[in-house]
């Protein structure tokens, strides 16, 4: 699994023009799930996100986690994350896994990430042409890949 995570002080996801889900300060979670990800893969990357320590303390240092600071957390799934580009210019997406095994896992996540912060968790609308929007705060944009541990 791969997730860009951005910390935000606003984010939301339309579908028809229509907000499906909106949140304040948090975290929008692009969510990217490949072929043979599992259910390790799911709790590793969750306790990352839930964890990773990119707000301010009161010393204005990146001390603190959205578990720690209440922050809301909106999760998109995006395919293109798993975007081969060696070869050519039209990515490929062959590592991405197909929607019977990316939903189940993508459900799994939001459902975890509801677990480890306590409260409810946004998202898109799996499959759908969604338009994100988000005032990205800093900005802070990470990158982490459940497969590359680093």
């Amino acid at each position: 699994m791969r997730a860009v995570i951005q910390r935000v002080k606003d984010a939301n996801v339309a579908v028809n023009g229509e907000v499906v889900s909106a949140i304040g300060s948090g975290l929008l979670v692009l969510l990217g799930i490949e072929a043979g990800d599992t259910s390790e893969d799911i709790g590793w990357l969750a306790a990352k996100i839930a964890n990773l320590r990119i707000f301010a303390d009161d010393q204005g240092v990146m001390n603190r986690s959205a578990l720690e600071t209440g922050g809301e957390l909106i999760v998109v799934s995006q395919f293109t994350l798993l975007a081969l580009t060696r070869k050519g210019n039209r990515p490929s997406y062959i590592r991405a896994a197909r929607p019977e095994e990316a939903v189940p896992l993508y459900e799994a996540f939001v459902a975890e990430m509801e677990r480890l912060l306590g409260k409810k968790v946004g998202t898109g609308v799996f499959g759908a042409d969604m338009q994100v929007g988000l005032t990205n705060d800093g900005p802070v944009t990470i990158w982490v890949d459940s497969r590359n541990r680093e």
